[in-house]
């Protein structure tokens, strides 16, 4: 990527995209938020430029900058990435640390942030916009949809499927061959040894069901 870079977000994760983005040699223009009380201020050096609508930055996307949406909320995720879509007819860039260790025989699409010492295994498949967090690993063959969050340190097993929206807390095992169902949340430091339904939640060792 050789266009400068605006991240949508100046919070803790476009902070660790800016990073990473630099640490890549790719010059960051500037952040844009919507809390107004950051606006015109530096984070690590790099200037909030304005709000995630503002018309006169968003005009130089697909031109003369890429795109990155930080940001752990699914919701303003989704509605930043229609807009990029839509309006600018852009994908999101992807944010992969130098640190990671990506498979030459591994699939990612498009806006997913893989963070430092993530490992991505022979044969797995990442969709589209997912966080994944420092140290997590994905397994052989191990299929990821979209807006997908993977916690600090979590493992998932080979032949896994997470659907979209799925949510992993930090240091949980996922074993092999399990399906997560679309939006289930995993609960931190658990260890799944079944699959899990659609929209379920789940924790423990092993992980059990939590009933709403």
């Amino acid at each position: 990527m050789q266009n400068p870079v605006i991240i949508f977000g100046a919070n803790s994760l476009g902070r660790i995209a800016k990073e990473i983005f630099e640490q890549n040699k790719v010059v960051v223009y500037g952040f844009l938020d919507d809390d107004k009380r950051l606006h015109n201020l530096e984070v690590d050096d790099v200037i909030v430029l304005g709000s995630t609508d503002d018309e006169s930055f968003l005009k130089l996307i697909g031109k003369k900058c890429e795109s990155f949406v930080a940001t752990d909320d699914n919701r303003l995720r989704k509605n930043l990435v229609k807009m990029l879509n839509d309006e600018r007819k852009v994908q999101p860039a992807n944010a992969i640390h130098s640190g990671a260790t990506v498979s030459l025989r591994s699939e990612i699409g498009h806006g997913n942030l893989i963070d430092n010492k993530v490992i991505l295994n022979v044969g797995c498949e990442v969709g589209h916009h997912n966080i994944l967090n420092a140290g997590s690993s994905v397994g052989v063959g191990t299929r990821i949809g979209d807006f997908v969050q993977v916690g600090v340190g979590a493992s998932i097993g080979h032949d896994a499927l997470l659907e979209d929206e799925v949510f992993v807390g930090a240091g949980a095992i996922i074993v092999s061959g399990v399906v997560i169902g679309k939006g289930a949340r995993i609960g931190a430091g658990s260890v799944v040894i079944a699959s899990v339904g659609e929209g379920e939640t789940v924790f423990g060792n092993p992980a059990q069901k939590i009933k709403s």
